[in-house]
């Protein structure tokens, strides 16, 4: 398998990837695939944080960490969203998500971001060392179960003193 930054002939791929990814996903709306084509037109977009897998030739897995920020009364902090990762089905319950995501945070604590915010499987994703937000005081803009609202800190202490609101780009609203 390879994991390299996603290129401009992989978008048609990538979109039916996603779409195939999610098609079954109980707690999916079946747009994520719609989300990733928003926001690689955004300013919070990061080319070098959309990642493909490809095994002999076939794109079969992709991720997305872009720029967020996390809001208090008096301070504004820098982070990153996972949203989404995708493995096409046929090829899930093979590690190719978990190598992805930890590709994904090696390149971004290369890049320079301390953190990164999702909302995902409460049993899937602390393997990868994120912690329920609500321990760090960073909360999320919608009423989901807490288990479910997770941060990693990409660098130790990245979020030393990071508290507040998530604030997504306007383009996850859309």
């Amino acid at each position: 398998m390879i994991i390299r930054q996603e290129k401009e002939k992989d978008l048609k791929d990538v979109f039916c990837l996603i779409e195939k990814a999610f098609k079954k996903e109980q707690f999916s709306d079946g747009q994520e695939q719609f989300l990733v084509e928003r926001l690689r037109k955004s300013t919070a977009f990061i080319p070098e944080l959309s990642l493909v897998a490809e095994v002999e030739g076939e794109i079969v897995g992709h991720i997305l960490l872009t720029k967020l920020k996390i809001k208090n009364e008096t301070n504004e902090f820098d982070s990153l969203a996972l949203a989404p990762v995708s493995v096409l089905p046929e090829f899930q319950g093979k590690g190719i998500g978990g190598e992805l995501i930890m590709k994904a945070h090696s390149k971004a604590k290369e890049l320079g971001h301390k953190s990164v915010v999702l909302l995902g499987h409460a049993n899937y994703y602390p393997r990868f060392g994120y912690e329920q937000a609500n321990k760090f005081g960073i909360e999320l803009p919608f009423d989901v179960p807490k288990e479910n609202c997770m941060v990693l800190e990409l660098k130790e202490n990245g979020l030393k003193g990071v508290r507040g609101m998530v604030e997504y780009p306007k383009e996850f609203n859309e």
